[in-house]
């Protein structure tokens, strides 16, 4: 909903960031390092128990993996605008770690999750917030095909239409269930819905350019 507007913020916040990055430290090992880091959280965040209450920040490791994580992501793409060396590989493996992430880190909660408190754990609420990331991103990526035939200027290699969840909110949703990942069903289920709400909004804008775009072409073609 809001990652247009605070992208461009986070690009001013960084700047001087990158400034002190060693030059041989390039915005794509930067990426590998963001992996790196996001599949340490979800490691941990199956296999390492979590007591109650939760810990506190900085002793909650699948947390503190997930925000570094959060922090070279940021760091990448803004490293690449600074030193003008933005490309499609960049941006490639950029969504690629972001979807990875994104898929393991909820069944990894929900794993370790289902070993301290089985009871508690509802497998359908992870499977239909998969699914739900899975028909949302089909979504997506049809609008950034369109996209690609239309002057939508945006700084992602892929065109995100806003919508109710985007990269911001999904990543607060990540960071809550990693804080209190106890409630990982609640907290699935509420983010399935988000997000099929998302789906929606993006579908609405679709149908009608998708509509324009025929038109057009059987304007051409007669």
């Amino acid at each position: 909903m809001y990652d247009i507007t605070l992208r461009r913020l986070k690009d001013r916040i960084a700047t001087p960031i990158c400034h002190l990055i060693p030059q041989p430290i390039t915005p794509n090992i930067l990426t590998l390092l963001a992996f790196i880091l996001g599949l340490l959280s979800c490691f941990t965040a199956a296999f390492s128990s979590t007591p109650s209450p939760p810990p506190p920040p900085l002793h909650n490791q699948p947390l503190t993996f997930w925000l570094l994580n959060r922090l070279f992501d940021g760091l990448d793409g803004s490293l690449a605008r600074e030193r003008n060396s933005a490309s499609e590989l960049g941006g490639f493996l950029d969504l690629l770690s972001d979807f990875l992430i994104y898929s393991l880190l909820p069944l990894a909660i929900v794993h370790g999750q289902s070993i301290l408190t089985p009871s508690l754990v509802d497998w359908r609420a992870v499977a239909v917030l998969e699914a739900s990331f899975h028909v949302n991103n089909f979504v997506l990526f049809y609008i950034a095909a369109v996209a690609a035939k239309r002057d939508e200027g945006e700084l992602t290699s892929v065109t995100m239409r806003p919508a109710l969840v985007e990269g911001f909110e999904s990543g607060l949703l990540f960071t809550a269930m990693l804080i209190w990942p106890r409630y990982i069903s609640v907290w699935s289920w509420g983010m399935s819905a988000a997000v099929a709400v998302s789906t929606v909004q993006r579908v609405i804008f679709l149908l009608p350019v998708l509509s324009g775009l025929k038109q057009s072409g059987k304007g051409k073609d007669s």
